[in-house]
């Protein structure tokens, strides 16, 4: 296998800098109690317990997770969305935690405009949007806090994002959708250098469909953006090998390896230190042939 992607560069995001020049890991913090494999982790006694989600965010860091991603609502297929302040109360209370106690860069995985406000405020370094900055008034909250975006590609909702998805070429489509939202980005003055893509694997797709963008992966790379992918535990993953969420981590790392492999350029994923592992021997394979 050989690395696709010609971006060499480091991501801006706020006070940090991450170096892009091989892959990176963006550990996933859901502070939701129904998100589809850790939902409930960071609660007590049904309560959302700093202490815990504090010492899981350590723990990413510590097994080599370059960034956290911090979301508060599921996006699980069939999810049902929560309100503004519910999504408020999981989310910015973490991410400031996470900030001051651990100086670590923080992701905040969300379409809210209030959120992505408000999460800026007190330290988030990138915003994660399922729905691409779709939501109205998202666009100009996200242009206004300056940080890093990752556009997603998701037809439909969560709630019904999974019923029967069907694209005449999938790769195309998302390609077309993200050649919109990224001029939608510039006309409010969002420069191309703050924006990440991400293809939106189980966000309304097919076995097939995900299949089909992971082999075409590198096809993205003429937007000169990085690519942001998450596999993780999905079910493509049960349909494939017929396993249990919590059964599917070599499945997950052969898929991060393959991403890798692709020129993917952050990896979100629930095992962080397995994942780093199984990269770092990628990388070091990729160094001795780029030596030999």
């Amino acid at each position: 296998m050989k690395p696709a992607s010609a971006l060499t560069g480091e991501l801006a995001a706020a006070s940090y800098r991450i170096d892009l020049s091989r892959p990176r890991v963006m550990g996933i913090l859901n502070t939701t109690p129904d998100s589809f494999s850790d939902g409930g982790n960071c609660y007590q006694s049904d309560q959302l317990a700093l202490d815990l989600a504090l010492h899981r965010a350590e723990a990413m860091l510590a097994g080599g997770a370059s960034i956290i991603d911090v979301g508060g609502e599921s996006t699980r297929p069939g999810a049902k969305p929560v309100g503004e302040q519910q999504e408020l109360d999981r989310v910015v209370p973490v991410v400031e935690a996470i900030v001051q106690k651990l100086s670590a860069p923080v992701s905040v995985d969300t379409s809210s405009p209030a959120v992505i406000r408000h999460s800026a405020a007190v330290g988030a370094a990138m915003i994660n949007d399922v729905r691409a900055l779709r939501k109205p008034g998202a666009l100009q909250a996200a242009a206004a806090t300056g940080l890093p975006v990752c556009l997603m590609h998701m037809r439909g909702e969560p709630g019904n994002m999974q019923d029967a998805p069907c694209y005449d070429d999938v790769v195309s489509e998302v390609d077309d959708f993200f050649t919109e939202r990224l001029q939608a980005c510039a006309d409010v003055g969002i420069a191309r250098d703050k924006l990440l893509l991400d293809p939106g694997f189980g966000f309304g797709k097919s076995l097939a469909h995900n299949l089909t963008l992971l082999r075409e992966l590198e096809h993205f790379h003429h937007f000169g953006c990085p690519l942001l992918v998450g596999m993780s535990r999905k079910s493509m993953l049960g349909q494939l090998l017929g396993r249990e969420i919590s059964e599917r981590l070599p499945g997950s790392l052969a898929l991060a390896l393959e991403s890798a492999a692709r020129g993917a350029h952050i990896i979100r994923v629930h095992d962080v230190q397995e994942t780093c592992d199984v990269l770092a021997v990628h990388q070091a394979l990729q160094m001795e042939n780029n030596n030999s």
